[in-house]
This record gives C-alpha cells, sequence and structure tokens, in this order.
C-alpha cells in the first residue's frame, strides 16, 4: 500500500476507533461534565489530564508506525511486515494501552466512576480481541518472528528496555 494511502487509511480510522472509544462513548456517559470535586480532586484532576495526554502518545506513535510501514493499524489493511518500533518494542499492545491510560485520566478529571467501569469493559474487549483474532492472526502471518516478539514483549504493561529482533 502506498504511504499515502495507508496515512489516510490511518487516519480514518483513528477518528473512527480511538474517537469513538476516547471521545464520543465518554461523553454519552459523563457529559464531559466535571463532578462537584471532593477533597483532593484538584490533584485527581490535574493527574488525569496527565494522563489523558500521556495515554494518546502511544495510539498516536503506534498508528504513524503502522503508516511508515505501508498499512494502517485496521486488520483489514495491515501492513506486509511485523511492527516492531517505537512503542511496540516496549509493549505488544501500546494502542489499546495507551487508550485505557487515557480513559483512566478521563474517569480522574471527571470525576466519575463511570468511565472507569467503561475502562473495564474497554479492557476487557480489547484483550478478548488481541487473544482470540490479533495473536492467532499474527502468529499465521509472522511465525517465528511473531513467536520470538510474544515471549520478549509483554501484552499489558512495558518492559523497561526495548526489545531488538535478532
Amino acid at each position: 500500500m502506498r504511504r499515502s494511502t495507508a496515512a489516510l487509511g490511518s487516519a480514518a480510522f483513528f477518528v473512527v476507533a480511538p474517537g469513538t472509544v476516547e471521545g464520543l462513548i465518554p461523553w454519552l456517559l459523563t457529559g464531559w461534565r466535571l463532578d462537584t470535586p471532593l477533597p483532593g480532586w484538584t490533584v485527581a484532576r490535574v493527574v488525569g489530564v496527565v494522563l489523558i495526554v500521556v495515554g494518546l502518545i502511544p495510539p498516536i506513535s503506534a498508528f504513524v508506525e503502522f503508516t511508515r510501514a505501508g498499512g494502517t493499524p485496521m486488520p483489514a489493511a495491515a501492513p506486509g511486515q511485523l511492527v516492531v518500533c517505537g512503542f511496540n518494542r516496549y509493549i505488544r499492545n501500546p494502542m489499546y494501552f495507551g487508550l485505557l491510560v487515557a480513559l483512566v485520566g478521563q474517569a480522574l478529571l471527571f470525576g466519575q466512576v463511570i468511565v472507569l467501569a467503561y475502562a473495564a469493559i474497554v479492557w476487557a474487549l480489547s484483550a478478548s480481541f488481541v487473544r482470540w483474532y490479533e495473536e492467532p492472526t499474527l502468529t499465521r502471518r509472522f511465525g517465528t518472528e511473531y513467536a520470538a516478539y510474544r515471549r520478549a514483549v509483554p501484552a499489558w504493561y512495558p518492559r523497561l528496555v526495548p526489545y531488538v529482533s535478532a
């Protein structure tokens, strides 16, 4: 796939998928209203904003890396090679992980527990998708290369040193 086509596909997919998960659904749940703060909520809100910003960095970076590899994060238009650069050197699922961090940040910012419950549901659905679709698909496509990567890089928490493929 040409890089320009991959960039357009990635941008469209970013608006639809993460845009829905991080924007539309939290807005529907909270109206983006800040609940009346309790003592200590000012600090929680500041931490929430930091988590939102920090959480969005890995997904944005991963979308860029997929585009550079000539594909998109969308399974139907994935790159022809295993993408093991950027945040993928530290965690196998940087997009999901980052989005979950940002959702926790939204829960703190808005002071609404419903967003934490939603984050738990997003994690359960993401983990199921990874386990039952992504991992078998990547194993079939990339064989031993993916198996080595999977053994070395955790799925849901970052490793401390970057993975370097053989």
